[in-house]
């Protein structure tokens, strides 16, 4: 029985049944305090709790505000190692060939899984221009979560489930972006 539980939740969940679930997200989440979803405010959280000095981007009660949320991205990462060490995530989804004649026409190998890795490898840390890439992007998606109030997560499942016309703008916005990298920008610095 317990095997066959393993296999049933190591296969991709249909969309179904899935969605629905990050769906009930919002309405848990109010029920039980209020409270919103999001991710990107838990490094502010996480340096708040740990900085001794007083900066005063971190100068806030960061329990009240979001010690739950900091529980909440511990889950995460306790649920990524689960799923890798025990429900078989280690087998990736294949590629389509269009996605597969993508990469190869950027000058990366067809990644047998769904990261290539002349980007995702350790190694890729030692060629300076991978790492000016990695570096320039983590500054943009950090500066573009701070200046849009929140993460594609917090917008796309709270906000817009909100009705918070900020929210939609957000989204739009962080597509649009998305789009722009990986169809004008990415083929060029590649």
């Amino acid at each position: 029985m317990w095997n066959e539980f393993i296999r049933t939740v190591s296969q991709p969940w249909p969309w179904y049944v899935s969605g629905p679930l990050i769906g009930l997200t919002v309405p848990i989440l109010l029920l039980i305090g209020n409270r919103m979803f999001g991710v990107s405010s838990n490094l502010r959280h996480l340096c708040a709790a740990t900085i001794p000095a007083r900066v005063s981007l971190f100068d806030y009660d960061w329990k009240r505000a979001g010690g739950w949320n900091l529980v909440f991205a511990a889950g995460i990462m306790i649920g990524g190692l689960v799923a890798g060490a025990f429900l078989g995530a280690h087998q990736m989804a294949p590629l389509s060939a269009s996605a597969t004649a993508m990469f190869e026409g950027m000058g990366l190998v067809a990644p047998q899984g769904l990261l290539p890795p002349e980007l995702f490898a350790w190694s890729a840390l030692a060629d300076p221009r991978m790492l000016a890439i990695l570096v320039v992007g983590g500054f943009l998606v950090g500066f573009g979560a701070s200046y849009a109030g929140g993460c594609t997560s917090g917008h796309a499942i709270t906000g817009l489930s909100d009705f918070q016309l900020p929210s939609l703008v957000a989204v739009l916005g962080f597509f649009v972006g998305g789009l722009i990298s990986a169809w004008l920008i990415l083929p060029r610095i590649l």
